[in-house]
């Protein structure tokens, strides 16, 4: 079968189900307009005297009633799905200006399709390139369509929002790790979709069902004040569900019908560059993928964002290729022209993506301040790396504080009363006399008093009353009395996760509803970072096996008190309570009792600096100091964005106290190596922060400080910390 058969048997198939769609909206108006013309016949029967008498007077008023709340009804769903705004992926803008080699390799690539140009182009921090329409009046003024001669008669009719070419939106990634040809090659079946997009039937089909989406999103949201909009809403929504169902498979479908269309009219156009092009899109998901969860997300959480995360992939992937003896051959495409020199300000580009990414990822704010400033590549180690693994050590340090954990070990010197390691190591190690790890925990160290000296923070005026308050010290004694057992370690000493879904559920604010049927140009509109990671993916191999900073460090976003979490009601909270205790007890029952009581003790004054930050606005405390001027240059379209509904897409969910214990420690223990062994912090491309011995990776850390946190014994870590020349009882600099 000929290319050109293909496509005209994908575009009629495509047509057909757009009819069925606009079918089934036809069948809608008739039976809203049904009872309306009944009515009209019953008026005129009477008005003609054929039709009289009391029943037939009874029954005119009877229709004629019913035929006006239809009507009614009819009217307000109507107006709801052509109002609602419809959802739109938040890009940022590349105008024609700023990249004039860009736009002609698009308009050269549609002329080489037969294709309409998309009408503008946009960057989004993901991993994939599809066809957005945004001709709805709530997405701004439509785009000028380009004229054949690029010029427009003056005082001629001005464009029709529903003429206008859908928008491609690429993912950035590509533009600075793929080459020009590949980068072509990977956009010709997504500029093909302008086509069958063109379509009016296509068009008008695809029009319903994202006005459909968009209803159901705005029934979820209202409808919660009073019984009469409970009602309302309840009768729209089960309209708009009933419409949905009836085109959700003729939608789909046309979709499959646009995408072969597509499909087959770039066969023709750079059909072998797209073969290899292809192997680049899924090593340019991976290192996205590791760069966002391993690299930017601490960042994220000390108020900091990376500036060029583009320019991280970039040299994530040719770590990749250095390490991969299958990906020997990527490093040699390096010296062909990349994709981002079609911009002629990558940096500025690169900036405003990773902006975006932060606010999509994590929800930081719109634009660069003093407590959410971007950061370089050069300064990452010094200013992320050194400054969370010393914020949690200090926080270790105040919650032993508070258990009443002395100072200094018996055979330590005067003076060195200070954080030191070893007073870590001697308190979460098991003396000889208890039991073995999962026996009954001693309720001495969990019960003993906080000192005068360590206030509370949740104590403070205006704190807010949070879930940390029924998690004080006390409370892990008892939790780690329950039987259980958690996760084995992996085998490189990552900690498996055992979160129950209504613990990370709270914390995790709902994304806006996208549509579920609403592609373009064959390619739909998804976002692969709404999967969450799995447990081994979590655990990087870093200074401790482990690369995510505690969930502390969210304080440092002021997006953070939009979540639904932020102000829950007596009734959800002692549901999520009673769930978070359940997982907990199957978390903690892994660990010693100590072990236990610092990891409740570590996780109650995570949520209690978390919920001060929500109440209080501020931002971290440990963010860089210094104020930073807003962001110049591209940024995303205001209009696209909904403030209420970030991060849209995050990347992790919380934390158990295992792995938030685990993660102290680990810090602790790199701060004795920089202070007392000349350590530095450093930066891996592919799994983050790292601890550096004369420029050399440290190793094994990960499972000896498992075996002290899960066992209580602290031979394993003892002998790794003599064999590099770190001295626990020396006291450390803490933030």
């Amino acid at each position: 079968m000929t290319g050109t058969g293909g496509e005209e048997m994908g575009v009629q198939a495509a047509r057909s189900r757009a009819l069925a769609v606009l079918r089934v909206r036809s069948r809608a108006l008739a039976v809203a307009l049904l009872p309306a013309a009944a009515a009209v016949i019953l008026v005129a029967g009477g008005a003609t005297g054929h039709l009289t008498g009391g029943v037939w007077d009874a029954l005119r008023w009877v229709v004629s009633g019913l035929a006006l709340l239809v009507l009614a009804a009819a009217v307000a769903v109507a107006l709801v799905v052509a109002r609602a705004r419809p959802a739109v992926t938040p890009t940022v803008t590349v105008d024609e200006e700023s990249a004039p080699d860009l736009y002609g390799m698009v308009r050269d690539l549609a002329d080489r399709l037969d294709v309409p140009a998309p009408s503008a182009i946009a960057l989004t921090p993901d991993c994939d390139s599809w066809l957005e329409d945004r001709t709805h009046p709530a997405h701004g003024r439509p785009p000028p369509a380009p004229e054949p001669d690029g010029a427009t008669l003056p005082g001629g009719p001005a464009p029709r929002r529903g003429d206008a070419a859908p928008v491609l939106v690429i993912g950035s990634p590509f533009l600075w790790w793929m080459r020009v040809g590949e980068l072509r090659a990977v956009l010709a079946p997504v500029v093909a979709g302008t086509g069958p997009s063109a379509h009016p039937d296509i068009a008008a089909a695809r029009r319903f069902i994202r006005g459909l989406d968009a209803a159901a999103a705005v029934v979820s949201a209202g409808g919660r004040r009073g019984p009469l909009s409970r009602a309302a809403y309840g009768g729209l929504g089960r309209v708009v569900r009933l419409l949905l169902r009836g085109c959700r498979v003729h939608a789909a479908e046309m979709e499959r019908g646009v995408a072969w269309a597509a499909a087959e009219r770039a066969q023709a156009v750079d059909y072998g560059v797209r073969i290899v092009a292809q192997e680049q899109v899924g090593l340019a998901y991976a290192g996205w993928d590791r760069l966002l969860t391993r690299v930017a997300l601490p960042a994220w959480r000390m108020g900091r964002w990376p500036a060029r995360l583009d320019v991280g992939v970039v040299a994530a992937l040719t770590e990749l290729s250095r390490r991969d003896r299958l990906a020997e051959g990527f490093a040699s495409r390096l010296g062909e022209r990349p994709a981002c020199d079609l911009l002629e300000e990558p940096g500025a580009m690169d900036e405003a993506v990773s902006l975006l990414a932060a606010r999509l990822f994590h929800g930081g704010p719109s634009g660069a301040s003093p407590d959410w400033s971007p950061v370089g590549w050069d300064d990452y180690p010094e200013e992320v790396v050194d400054r969370t693994w010393r914020t949690d050590a200090a926080r270790l340090h105040r919650v032993l504080d508070a258990l009443g954990v002395r100072r200094a070990a018996g055979h330590t010197a005067p003076g060195t009363g200070g954080p030191t390691l070893a007073r870590v190591l001697d308190h979460l190690t098991t003396p000889a006399d208890e039991a073995s790890p999962g026996a009954l925990p001693t309720p001495a160290p969990a019960t003993a008093p906080a000192p005068a000296t360590a206030p509370d923070p949740a104590t403070a005026p205006g704190a807010a009353p949070t879930r940390a308050h029924a998690a004080e010290p006390a409370e892990p004694a008892r939790r780690a009395e329950s039987p259980g057992s958690a996760e084995p370690a992996g085998g490189d000493g990552s900690v498996t996760r055992t979160d129950s879904p209504a613990d990370a559920a709270p914390r995790r604010p709902p994304a806006p509803a996208y549509g579920d049927h609403d592609t373009h140009g064959g390619h739909l509109a998804t976002h692969p970072h709404v999967t969450q990671p799995d447990a081994a993916h979590l655990e990087a191999d870093l200074p401790g096996g482990d690369s995510d900073d505690p969930p502390g460090h969210r304080r440092a976003t002021p997006a953070a008190p939009a979540t639904p979490a932020a102000a829950p009601t007596p009734a959800t909270a002692a549901a999520v309570d009673e769930a978070d205790d359940e997982a907990d007890d199957d978390d903690l029952a892994g660990t010693t009792a100590r072990g236990a009581a610092l990891a409740a003790g570590l996780s109650a004054q995570l949520a209690r600096e978390e919920a001060e930050a929500s109440v209080t606005g501020a931002g971290a405390p440990d963010a860089h100091p210094a104020a930073a001027a807003p962001t110049a240059g591209p940024a995303p379209d205001p209009a696209l964005w909904d403030d209420r509904a970030l991060p849209l897409l995050p990347l992790q969910p919380p934390r158990t106290g295992r792995e938030i214990l685990t993660a102290h420690v680990t810090a602790m223990v790199c701060c004795a190596a920089m202070d007392t062994a000349g350590a530095v912090p450093g930066l891996d491309w592919l799994d983050g922060p790292s601890l550096l011995f004369d420029g050399v990776r440290a190793a094994d850390l990960a499972p000896s400080v498992l075996t002290l946190v899960e066992t209580g014994d602290p031979g394993p870590l003892r002998t790794w910390m003599t064999e590099l020349g770190i001295r626990p009882e020396k006291p450390v600099r803490l933030v």
